[in-house]
């Protein structure tokens, strides 16, 4: 009789311990859920107003294809910081890239594209942006500490302006447009 009693003690006593295990796992799940949803939450850019990109079909960006971005500045009193976004494959044959860069939007006079040079590779041939695999992907800063006219939407146009037509190896264009800290 003792010992049925001492078995069945021992399995009360199994039995709290598995219930007490299962409830430290279900807390620390929380803990661990609350904490991943914090850092994911707090890794967005506060300065960010547009990050966007287009993809260039086939790979082969024509003259006629001029990439097109809006945005909206609720604050012109603040400076911005302007960047072109490219991704290019390996087979692309150039050292830097040519683009027009045409402007729109309240108090900005319509006037030529502006032309700028992205540098690409260095003079020994090595790739400056970001890779991955055979892509490489740049953010190229053309305008810093820029203060919008005034309040309203402006529009931009990026058109590539190489000899190649089409310009091949080119996967995204894009712009953004942050904040200056």
């Amino acid at each position: 009789m003792k010992l049925v009693s001492c078995i069945s003690n021992t399995n009360i006593v199994v039995s709290r311990n598995k219930q007490s295990f299962r409830n430290d796992i279900k807390r620390w799940f929380v803990i661990l859920l609350f904490g991943l949803i914090t850092i994911v939450s707090s890794c967005t850019d506060p300065g960010r107003i547009m990050d966007e990109n287009r993809s260039v079909a086939n790979h082969n960006w024509s003259y006629g294809n001029k990439i097109k971005f809006d945005v909206q500045i609720d604050d012109p009193a603040i400076a911005y910081n302007l960047y072109f976004n490219l991704r290019v494959t390996a087979d692309y044959r150039y050292s830097n890239m040519f683009v027009l860069l045409y402007e729109g939007g309240p108090g900005i006079k319509k006037a030529a594209p502006t032309r700028f040079e992205l540098k690409l590779a260095s003079p020994t041939g090595e790739w400056l942006g970001k890779g991955s695999g055979s892509m490489y992907s740049y953010q190229i800063p053309f305008k810093t500490n820029y203060r919008f006219p005034t309040k309203g939407r402006y529009h931009f146009e990026i058109e590539q302006n190489m000899r190649d037509n089409p310009l091949r190896a080119v996967n995204d264009v894009g712009l953004r447009v942050a904040k200056a800290q």
